[in-house]
């Protein structure tokens, strides 16, 4: 169950930016990228879960946390730049 639920969120990170490309409005890419945003906060969750549960290794889940805190710093500085425009 855990595993799939980190696939559902992982994989919808780049399902909604890519969405975010082709939004029709600066206030639904912002929306659309709101919601890859979170996804990836989820993301992390459910990779420290797994951590905790011995399903992954302390290694594996640094890796996997890391490029995940980098995704939300990406995308939440792309929010940030698009309000202040």
């Amino acid at each position: 169950i855990l595993s799939k639920q980190l696939l559902r969120s992982g994989t919808s990170i780049g399902a909604n930016v890519e969405e975010s490309i082709g939004a029709q409005s600066i206030k639904d890419f912002l929306s659309k990228l709101s919601v890859a945003y979170k996804e990836a906060r989820e993301t992390s969750y459910w990779l420290r879960l797994l951590q905790a549960t011995d399903y992954l290794t302390e290694k594996q889940a640094n890796s996997l946390l890391s490029d995940a805190e980098e995704l939300c710093r990406i995308i939440g500085k792309i929010q940030t730049t698009i309000k202040n425009r």
